[in-house]
């Protein structure tokens, strides 16, 4: 399993999301500002503003934070967010991919590049690490929306490449382009998904001993918490004696 998803699990059990509840939906806002101000404000009609939505609605965002998100795209006097993509090297040389919206590219980048120093990592030009992994479309359903046979039946027969199942859902994994496509085949039969969204995913992951690991954790954390950071991808494995601390504490 990729660190990242081994991580994120670990900060959703202590109830790390909860915390920073009004942080988060600012960023999902944003988000959502964005998709719509770059196609139609239609979700139907335009597949990234419907995955913004999904996430929203996947960590339970007020209808109306939804809604007044999407009409503050029309607005002349709303603010522009450049969509900026940072590739860097963390501790033990771990290959980590950072998406941010700002609205001021040198302050993100000054930060950014903080938190790789104080790690003891580095950032590195766009392009240095993201050949690493693949650029895919991920479609997340609850457990209860099938068993896993089914799922891999309606996923190959929607265009997909693989299916991991496990008794916390389902995720469907297909080519980034063929994600509106698969995502709308899929609902037809399974109803709307937890998520749907195009991921980074690492071709390879790099196991790490357990004070990298720790400090690996460190700089996700510090990046997820800025402001202007949307998502953070990392190609590295904890250990399985870390990961039982982690969920000790």
């Amino acid at each position: 399993m990729a660190g990242h998803s081994q991580f994120k699990n670990i900060m959703h059990r202590k109830g790390r999301q909860d915390a920073m509840r009004s942080k988060l939906f600012s960023k999902l806002a944003r988000e959502i500002t964005v998709s719509a101000k770059m196609g139609l404000p239609d979700p139907n009609m335009n597949a990234r503003l419907r995955a913004a939505i999904l996430a929203a609605r996947a960590e339970n965002m007020p209808k109306d934070n939804i809604e007044r998100a999407i009409k503050k795209a029309a607005g002349a006097d709303g603010e522009n967010y450049d969509e900026i993509r940072y590739e860097g090297y963390g501790p033990g040389g771990v290959a980590v991919i950072v998406e941010a919206l700002t609205d001021n590219r040198n302050r993100t980048a000054s930060e950014v590049r903080s938190f790789f120093t104080k790690s003891g990592g580095n950032l590195a030009e766009t392009g240095s690490v993201s050949f690493m992994f693949d650029r895919m479309g991920a479609i997340e359903f609850a457990p209860e929306k099938a068993d896993a046979d089914a799922m891999m039946e309606a996923a190959i027969e929607a265009g997909a490449d693989d299916v991991t199942s496990s008794e916390h859902g389902h995720e469907v994994v297909c080519a980034a382009e063929s994600l509106a496509e698969v995502q709308r085949a899929l609902e037809a039969r399974f109803g709307e998904p937890k998520k749907a969204a195009l991921i980074w995913r690492p071709q390879n992951t790099v196991a790490v001993d357990d004070e990298t690991g720790e400090k690996l954790l460190r700089l996700v954390e510090n990046l997820e918490d800025n402001d202007d950071v949307q998502n953070v991808t990392a190609n590295f494995e904890l250990s399985e004696a870390l990961l039982a601390k982690l969920n000790a504490e």
